[in-house]
């Protein structure tokens, strides 16, 4: 399957406190930390709601 890096480029400060679930669920904690995820619809669904503070990349 196709695998995509999940980068957190902008801050959670003053962020509403769904947002802030997403990108925890999805495995990032800190600025410029990154994941590596399978696409499945539940990943995409996540990476869409919260796509302005990711930058994503798409892995071979």
């Amino acid at each position: 399957m196709a695998k995509l890096k999940v980068t957190l480029v902008k801050s959670l400060i003053d962020r509403p406190s769904y947002q802030r679930r997403t990108v925890e669920a999805l495995g990032l904690r800190k600025m410029n930390s990154s994941r590596v995820h399978e696409v499945t619809p539940q990943i995409m669904g996540m990476v869409n709601q919260v796509q302005h503070l990711l930058n994503i990349e798409e892995m071979n």
